[in-house]
């Protein structure tokens, strides 16, 4: 009896274990090459801002307990999203020499706005938590596949305009990235994939993408596995172990 629990507690773990690393892996195949674009406009807070725009846009799905129609909240996330993307070309245009300050301020006061929203919700508490931290051991094979699509139609569009110097065909991809990752995975999650792998590896002349990507997987494995196994929540769990495995080689790189 022992041994047939333990096997249905194991089978119980990768059923939730394989989709959620699953999800990683998408969240990766765009936010790394998206990251490094981030890091090289010196815009590192535009993930946080537009992120917070498309969880803004997810909130007032909800107050308009639209909950149980996931196109309709994914249409309004997305269109949050965009429009955060417009203004945040808009101001790269208009005020570069401090366009960082005012991503900055666009996010702070996103987060405000989402907060007025929700202070009228019994339910708040669990709704912030839901949108920073994410459900990624509860993604559906619906989201997944969703996603995926999404995904190679952005890498493709990406392909296509990387050379592009319009500010808003970047704000746009990479606000339609980040609202479905954010359902996925959550505000921090978003940051930290977009944001580790380019900085660990902004100083690589060789192979860069390579281990960027292997700087992402590696996070996602060793933070899943040990939320499972310690009982810890899985989304700041891999943020911490995206983290170190980032520092560590940065600095073994910087040895070599």
């Amino acid at each position: 009896m022992t041994g047939y629990l333990k096997d249905y507690m194991n089978t119980l773990e990768l059923s939730i274990l394989i989709p959620a690393f699953i999800a990683g892996l998408l969240v990766l195949a765009t936010h790394i090459p998206f990251g490094m674009r981030v890091l090289q406009r010196g815009v590192i807070f535009a993930d946080l801002a537009i992120a917070q725009i498309a969880g803004l846009g997810v909130i007032i799905a909800a107050l308009l307990e639209l909950d149980h129609e996931p196109l309709l909240v994914q249409l309004i996330a997305a269109s949050s999203a965009l429009c955060g993307a417009g203004l945040l070309a808009w101001i790269e245009r208009s005020a570069p020499d401090v366009k960082e300050a005012y991503i900055g301020l666009t996010f702070v006061l996103s987060a405000s706005l989402g907060m007025l929203l929700m202070s009228h919700d019994i339910h708040a508490g669990e709704h912030l938590k839901d949108l920073l931290v994410g459900q990624i051991l509860w993604v559906n094979n619906s989201q997944l596949m969703g996603t995926a699509l999404l995904s190679g139609a952005l890498l493709i569009a990406w392909r296509s305009l990387r050379s592009s110097q319009s500010h808003l065909a970047f704000y746009a991809l990479f606000a339609l990235a980040v609202t479905a990752s954010v359902q996925l995975v959550g505000i921090y999650l978003v940051f930290t994939s977009l944001i580790v792998p380019a900085l660990a590896t902004h100083k690589l002349q060789h192979h860069r993408l390579l281990y960027a990507f292997g700087i992402g997987i590696a996070g996602y494995a060793i933070g899943l596995l040990l939320s499972v196994w310690l009982d810890f929540p899985s989304g700041v769990t891999i943020v911490c172990a995206m983290a170190v495995v980032g520092l560590l080689t940065a600095l073994l790189k910087r040895t070599d």
